[in-house]
């Protein structure tokens, strides 16, 4: 079926609409977390709960989106003619594709 890239570009690009919660919540995360800390970037002013709570959202949000792609793309990725790098090289970077539009159009 998928023997070309355009069925896995699809599927990823359309896996990356809902995939734009999870990308947000680890930028968040690592915007006010780690990256903050290095002098990077600034933290949200109004954001003084901590971040364990926040690592009780994004864990369980992004393991399942984790497990969704994951699920729909090893079928995929049996199915085509890509060779394996090429293949995951595409399936990594269109989920990213909705939310640097919204980047983008920000």
């Amino acid at each position: 079926m998928a023997k070309h890239w355009s069925v896995p570009l699809v599927v990823n690009v359309l896996l990356g609409i809902p995939g734009v919660v999870p990308f947000w919540l680890l930028w968040f995360l690592a915007a006010n977390g780690p990256l903050a800390a290095a002098g990077w970037t600034t933290r949200e002013p109004t954001e003084n709960d901590g971040m364990a709570l926040w690592l009780v959202i994004v864990i369980p949000v992004v393991t399942l989106y984790g497990l969704i792609w994951w699920l729909a793309n090893q079928p995929l990725r049996r199915r085509t003619t890509l060779a394996p790098h090429t293949y995951w090289l595409l399936s990594l970077t269109a989920p990213l594709l909705p939310t640097a539009a919204l980047f983008l159009n920000s």
